[in-house]
């Protein structure tokens, strides 16, 4: 086995064993977590962990990511060999998720698109799935229609997610006063880091360094009062935040 998967293979068997001690379970596991790198976590995840952890949404958020660490295509492979089976909309909504999720954005758009028929034309989740992969794949102002749109079809629908992505449209769109305002609504809610993240890079981009400056240092604070798991879950964005404050300690550019 290669150093570098080896190396991966024993992180995640940290991370069970660590598991498997808080929660009580027989120590025989950490025998088969170090003896058996790779085998060993997968068949703990299936056995042990993933039945609990898939009863919270944070659960269900860091099973995904372990999915990824474990086999990155795997769930990309499965949602095109369930739709070759069936073309449902939930097959072909499968599918759309995991070609976002494997940065695979235009073609996302594709599948939600196809998705969008009869019933599931006015999904306002699938809305906002879909505006997601349209700021990724570079068409933020189709985004921001589409989220407008939702907003006056719906008003009483509400989604992080979608505020997020519409903040985010914004901003590539360079309108930064609107962009600023929805982003300053959003790091006062949004659970997690991604919105700061996010806000931080953008504020940078912008060379406005002392609100950056600002959001950094309150969302690393933040960070450091967040249980371990939280910070496991958001450990991409605290890095980001940490590459925007070090951005930040560099001179300005002219």
């Amino acid at each position: 086995m290669p150093i570098a998967g080896l190396g991966l293979h024993i992180i995640i068997a940290i991370f069970f064993a660590a598991h498997a001690v808080r929660s009580g379970q027989d120590r025989y596991w950490l025998w088969i977590l170090f003896a058996f790198p790779g085998l060993g976590s997968l068949v703990y995840a299936l056995t042990i962990w993933l039945p609990d952890a898939r009863n919270t949404r944070q659960g269900q958020q860091v099973v995904r990511g372990v999915t990824r660490l474990l086999d990155p295509s795997r769930e990309l492979r499965a949602a095109q060999e369930s739709l070759e089976v069936a073309a449902t909309p939930e097959h072909r909504l499968r599918l759309a998720d995991a070609l976002l999720n494997a940065d695979r954005a235009s073609e996302a758009v594709v599948q939600y698109h196809e998705v969008m028929q009869g019933i599931y034309a006015k999904d306002p989740q699938i809305q906002v799935r879909l505006a997601h992969a349209l700021v990724e794949s570079g068409n933020p102002g189709e985004a921001r229609g589409l989220l407008e749109a939702l907003i006056r079809d719906q008003p009483t629908f509400k989604s992080p997610e979608g505020h997020l992505t519409y903040a985010r449209a914004l901003a590539a769109l360079d309108e930064r006063s609107k962009a600023r305002e929805e982003f300053e609504v959003l790091v006062g809610y949004y659970a997690g880091l991604e919105a700061r993240a996010c806000y931080a890079a953008i504020l940078l981009a912008w060379n406005d360094r002392e609100r950056a400056r600002t959001l950094v240092a309150e969302s690393l604070k933040l960070a450091q009062r967040m249980p371990r798991y939280s910070k496991k879950m958001n450990a991409d964005w605290l890095s980001q935040l940490k590459r925007v404050e070090a951005q930040l300690t560099k001179a300005p550019t002219a």
